[in-house]
């Protein structure tokens, strides 16, 4: 009897070419996450990208250049300046609350210097009169 004519070996090998392996399944369905992950990734990345239209030039550590090479060697963005739009855009997006109240106070400071403006006009005004 050959390994083939063996009922045994049979089965096991037609239920291997009929379904895979639980860890076959688990490691498709890794896969094919990872995939979905990489283009949502993208999608998000391309996305933030795309309203860039301001230049900056800055000045960055060592370290902050290290990664800013790791996400560029990852290929995840095409160049340093694309991972670090990303990196301010998603930091901004974390501060948001913080980003806010500093608006609110800036528009107070606003209202204030617009106050002290109609003071010492009002004051020139009525020194002009006399």
């Amino acid at each position: 009897m050959t390994h083939q004519d063996n009922p045994k070996n049979q089965s096991s090998a037609t239920a291997g070419s009929e379904s895979s392996s639980p860890l076959e399944d688990i490691g498709n369905q890794v896969e094919k996450l990872a995939a979905k992950t990489a283009d949502s990734i993208r999608r998000v990345i391309d996305k933030a990208l795309a309203s860039r239209n301001t230049v900056l030039t800055i000045r960055v550590n060592d370290e902050c250049n290290q990664k800013l090479n790791m996400l560029v060697e990852a290929g995840l963005f095409r160049s340093r300046s694309e991972s670090a739009a990303f990196l301010i855009q998603e930091g901004i997006k974390s501060q948001r609350s913080l980003f806010d109240k500093i608006a609110s106070k800036l528009k107070k400071i606003d209202q204030i210097r617009e106050e002290l403006k109609e003071i010492v006009n009002q004051e020139i005004s009525s020194r002009d009169q006399k």
